[in-house]
């Protein structure tokens, strides 16, 4: 579950679900010079978003994610 600290990466996933993204977009629009601020890595840690090839895509426990905060994808 998502704790209520973790807004961003909230945004992150509904971003990705938004539009289809490539792996390069995501690092450079997501980058931080912060080494605590691990919006992707966590993300995929908690199985939200994957790396196919070059793609990100919204998993579907990252699909229930936005449900259940009442965000939708494109």
């Amino acid at each position: 579950m998502l704790a209520e600290d973790d807004p961003l990466i909230l945004d992150l996933v509904e971003w990705v679900a938004r539009d289809e993204r490539s792996h390069a977009e995501l690092l450079e629009i997501w980058r931080t010079s912060c080494p605590r601020l691990t919006v992707w890595e966590d993300a995929v840690d908690r199985g939200y978003l994957t790396r196919q090839d070059r793609r990100v895509t919204v998993t579907r426990k990252g699909q229930e994610l936005l449900s259940s905060h009442g965000r939708r994808a494109a």
